[in-house]
């Protein structure tokens, strides 16, 4: 006998997790699928990373009902410091001046995680497969029945269940994206992101640091404690030379890239390396199927905006479904709901993907023209306050139709009072 479902979540991430949690105040039936559990050393959503939250994924999650789980441990980004290494350009960006009480916030990927898990925990409708991986999808479109056939198997034996909506969030690598034959392209870009954590001899002051360097970009974001979360980018062919340094030899190297605005530095932490690409599917919907997050699009850590794009994936199908449900039963994977949530999302999608991908590009570019310009640009920028506020509305998806969620309004089943909002929520 099937388990029947309305939408099957493959993937417990941080996107995949938060989109069960926003589903649940729905009344639908609800299965989350996931092959490691959040709290395990294993886990790489939940791991020892942090994520740099904006504004608007923060009220995501606080209108989702997760955010006081998890504020005493976000740190607030009051100032933003963008800098060329070597070069005269600079730029930066200012909470206060904006007329905000912070650009973002910076939280630990485990606490999180726990966060999110309690909230599944909590709500009945939601069915957890844990550990537990899809063993089969039968993605073909059959008129005679409702729905998606899907094996999951948790142990030995496989459970069959149906649902009228599966969800990819599965990551870059997704199997449930392949299943449905949507295909994606990858661009290396030479990089790899070592990531740690550092201790310097001044305290941050709430300022995210990004500087541009021949070999990528650097970042360094506060933390509560007065550590920063480093992110350095490096050529492929050095990442395994830097991951064999001694601490002194590291903290030696990060100086010479970063300088002496916050001292120097004292300590660093347990180094991870991941490599670096964009990935980007040709669609975010195929069959019964929506494809979010990483399985949707992968995106260079520059700018920290990719796991608040995947949030805004969440907000935006959860209402999208929650819109749809006029009459019973309702049947989250029907095509117009999905062409909907398709039309809905492009417009956000493109335009950060093109940003951080230009970004990336323009500086890592050799050519003196290039420098150059970009230097005279970032100048530009710390001097023109429409485009500080055009880059906070672009971090927040705030240009186009925002989401109920991330303008603090709960859903609820069938209210398409949202329609036509836009623009000015940061």
């Amino acid at each position: 006998m099937n388990e029947d479902f309305d939408v099957t979540i493959v993937g417990g991430g941080m996107v995949g997790a938060s989109l069960a949690v926003a589903l649940a105040p729905l009344g639908l039936r609800v299965a989350l699928v996931e092959s490691i559990p959040h709290d395990a050393a294993a886990q790489p959503s939940f791991d020892e990373r942090t994520t740099a939250l904006s504004n608007g994924s923060r009220r995501i999650l606080e209108t989702m009902g997760v955010w006081p789980g998890v504020a005493t441990a976000a740190t607030a980004i009051r100032k933003i410091h963008i800098s060329d290494q070597g070069r005269f350009g600079f730029a930066r960006v200012d909470a206060a001046e904006q007329g905000l009480g912070a650009m973002g916030f910076v939280l630990p990927n485990r606490v999180l995680g726990a966060a999110l898990w309690a909230r599944i925990g909590a709500c009945p409708a939601i069915r957890v497969f844990c550990p537990a991986e899809v063993a089969h999808i039968d993605a073909s479109l059959d008129a005679s029945r409702v729905g998606v056939d899907v094996q999951v198997a948790p142990d030995a034996a496989a459970t069959p269940i149906r649902t009228r909506l599966v969800v990819a969030a599965d990551g870059v690598h997704s199997s449930v994206r392949s299943a449905f034959g949507v295909e994606a392209s990858s661009r290396d870009y030479g990089q790899t992101a070592v990531i740690t954590t550092i201790l310097p001899q001044r305290f941050h002051d709430h300022v995210a640091y990004e500087r541009f360097t021949d070999s990528g970009p650097l970042a360094l974001l506060p933390l509560g404690d007065g550590r920063c979360t480093l992110v350095l980018t490096l050529n492929h062919a050095l990442v395994d030379t830097a991951l064999g340094w001694t601490d002194a030899e590291f903290l030696a190297e990060v100086q010479r890239r970063f300088g002496f605005r916050l001292g120097r530095f004292l300590q660093v932490g347990r180094r991870s390396a991941y490599p670096l690409a964009l990935t980007q599917t040709t669609r975010t919907s195929a069959g019964r199927c929506v494809i979010v997050g990483n399985a949707a699009q992968g995106l260079h850590p520059v700018a920290g905006m990719g796991f608040n794009l995947g949030l805004r994936d969440v907000a935006c199908l959860a209402e999208t479904i929650a819109e749809s449900m006029t009459a019973a039963p309702a049947d989250p994977g029907e095509e117009r709901v999905l062409a909907a949530y398709d039309e809905w999302r492009a417009r956000d999608r493109r335009a950060v993907i093109g940003f951080t991908d230009a970004l990336v590009r323009t500086f890592s570019h050799p050519a003196g023209l290039v420098r150059g310009i970009r230097n005279l640009g970032l100048l530009a920028f710390d001097v023109l306050p429409p485009a500080k506020a055009a880059l906070s509305r672009l971090s927040t998806g705030a240009d186009g139709r925002i989401p109920k969620l991330a303008r603090g309004v709960g859903l609820t089943r069938g209210d398409s009072s949202s329609r036509g909002v836009r623009g000015g929520s940061r």
